[in-house]
């Protein structure tokens, strides 16, 4: 479960209402592909736009659609409490694992955070990620706190932020928090554009966005580097640039469901409000990368 590619679907809204019907073909893509496990609820499923019913929902509709693939399921929320109500839903829907990110409004000190992972795991009979994504939650994790937070029960992963684009640098990052990790605990990258780097570098898995909309892209990436064929994994990461571009420029989400709406996988207005999809010049911009890039999957 924690090792290749862990694929996040969008949670696909119709008339403001969570479209569980869609969201299961989602998945259903998903296990087709041969994704290594699949992350619902996470940044891209839009988990905190979510209340706890349609939360609890959507769990089960991810695992009961997964068969046999792993599903880890998002349990941030602003209070200790929730997120441990959360942790229990998701564990009685069946979910493989949890992933968890300190969520904020007012700012955590480092011993707030490292009390809010000892408090869910101590009542965890699955194992758990740790999201780390600071440019959604605010929160930086320094090494020293991933070193605390891995040595409890139940801790089996850890998401960063993404490597330094340079391959040296990013083995050397990786390396740095491998030596404070148990030997236990894996590490997973995430930022799409730097995926196939930070597997070259000695991560485990890619915690991936456009995973969860176009699998097999992201298997091949994953599987090239992986088997150590770092030319052919960063040459395809390299042919996804003009994507990249984009993600970097609208945000990830608002990206990958306009790649879902334009290949109909998703309908129309697709992401919960507030949030808006792209306009149409950037619908046009996406829909240009799709077809010069032959999206299909």
């Amino acid at each position: 479960m924690f090792t290749g590619l862990s694929a996040f679907p969008l949670t696909p809204f119709r008339d403001s209402t969570v479209d569980e019907q869609t969201y299961a073909h989602l998945i259903g893509r998903l296990v087709v592909a041969g994704v290594d496990s699949i992350t619902a609820l996470g940044s891209t499923g839009s988990y905190m736009y979510l209340d706890r019913e349609e939360r609890r929902r959507i769990a089960a509709a991810a695992v009961r659609s997964a068969g046999d693939v792993p599903v880890m399921v998002g349990i941030g929320a602003l209070r200790t409490s929730q997120v441990q109500r959360l942790a229990e839903d998701a564990q009685q829907a069946g979910a493989s694992a949890v992933i968890l990110a300190p969520v904020t409004y007012q700012a955590l000190t480092p011993d707030e955070v490292f009390g809010l992972f000892e408090d869910v795991t101590a009542a965890l009979s699955v194992p758990l990620v740790v999201y780390d994504n600071p440019g959604t939650t605010h929160v930086t994790f320094t090494d020293d706190l991933y070193e605390r937070i891995a040595a409890l029960p139940h801790v089996a992963s850890i998401k960063i932020p993404g490597v330094p684009p340079v391959a040296d640098a990013a083995a050397d990052r990786v390396r740095t928090i491998r030596d404070r990790l148990p030997a236990s605990v894996s590490i997973g990258v995430s930022g799409d554009a730097v995926a196939a780097t930070g597997l070259g570098a000695g991560c485990d898995l890619w915690y991936s966005v456009i995973g969860g909309t176009l699998p097999t892209l992201a298997l091949g990436i994953t599987r090239a580097a992986l088997a150590g064929d770092h030319t052919a994994a960063t040459a395809e990461s390299e042919r996804l640039t003009p994507l990249w571009r984009l993600f970097r420029e609208f945000g990830s989400i608002r990206v990958t469901a306009a790649i879902a709406e334009h290949l109909g996988l998703v309908p129309p207005d697709s992401l919960p409000r507030p949030v808006r999809g792209l306009d149409s010049d950037g619908r046009a911009r996406v829909a240009q990368i799709v077809e010069a890039l032959r999206f299909s999957d």
